[in-house]
């Protein structure tokens, strides 16, 4: 089972060279499930229901979130509509949406994928670890390959959710710092990992957000508008070759594709 896993997009930077990216990598090879992350879509905060029915339309299969989901206001009534766009699973109960998505690949594959948040320099909210837990038992029976998205700020966060994973899960990604790593690993046992995709978006920027706009606040320390880039775009992820009969993975391999490798 090939599995496409895409970081953070960005604004409409990002949908352009997501859309491009995903139309490049499907002429080389098939996908059985593509999962993209996506809360900063909508100029970089947060996505509109109109955003995520355009990336579905791209062929993806489940999108991810994170802190960002709540922006954009109309997207709360969309959440709970649409089992395929994703907040995590451990924001209190009462709060709209779905934390995992299952679904069944074309060939027969039962999948889930689950988002999670960390709590380290982010809201404070629900324990992660106890609330993957949970989840994973609640699953039980229910799915023969589960990814899960850490979306979360600190390195040390997702790499011990890794850890706390492995062997239970196919592929955990992390998501939020918008920047690549270059750890892409299978641990010792069986589960495909990296620290973080990196992001869709503009990377002459800083992490998707013009520096003439976000330097301002770094000298400064006031409040300043932010401005999504555009310039120099990449696509970012992992594919990662997953044994359906085990859960685990074979493969793990990282990815960058620049405007001119589109054009």
């Amino acid at each position: 089972m090939r599995v496409l896993a895409a970081g953070d997009v960005v604004g409409k930077a990002g949908r352009n060279i997501l859309k491009a990216g995903l139309a490049r990598l499907r002429s080389r090879e098939d996908f059985d499930l593509v999962v993209v992350n996506v809360e900063n879509a909508a100029a970089g905060f947060g996505i509109t229901p109109e955003i995520a029915d355009q990336l579905f339309d791209l062929g993806i299969d489940v999108l991810t979130t994170g802190n960002h989901i709540w922006d954009k206001r109309e997207i709360l009534e969309h959440l709970e509509r649409e089992p395929r766009l994703l907040r995590p699973i451990n924001y209190p109960p009462g709060c709209p949406g779905f934390g995992t998505c299952l679904t069944t690949t074309a060939s027969g594959i039962r999948t889930a994928v689950v988002n999670v948040q960390g709590r380290v320099f982010m809201p404070l909210i629900d324990c992660p670890f106890q609330a993957i837990d949970r989840e994973l038992e609640a699953l039980r029976g229910k799915a023969d390959v589960i990814v899960v998205d850490v979306h979360a700020d600190a390195t040390s966060e997702k790499t011990a959710m890794a850890s706390y994973l492995d062997g239970r899960v196919a592929l955990v990604f992390g998501t939020h710092t918008h920047v690549p790593t270059a750890d892409e690993r299978i641990l010792p046992k069986g589960t495909a990992y990296i620290t973080d995709l990196g992001m869709c978006g503009a990377y002459d920027s800083v992490i998707g957000i013009e520096a003439s706009t976000s330097l301002p606040r770094f000298l400064t320390a006031m409040p300043t508008k932010f401005e999504t880039a555009k310039g120099n775009p990449w696509m970012c992820g992992v594919v990662a070759d997953i044994d359906e009969r085990t859960g685990r993975a074979r493969s793990i391999s990282r990815f960058k594709i620049s405007e001119a490798d589109v054009t």
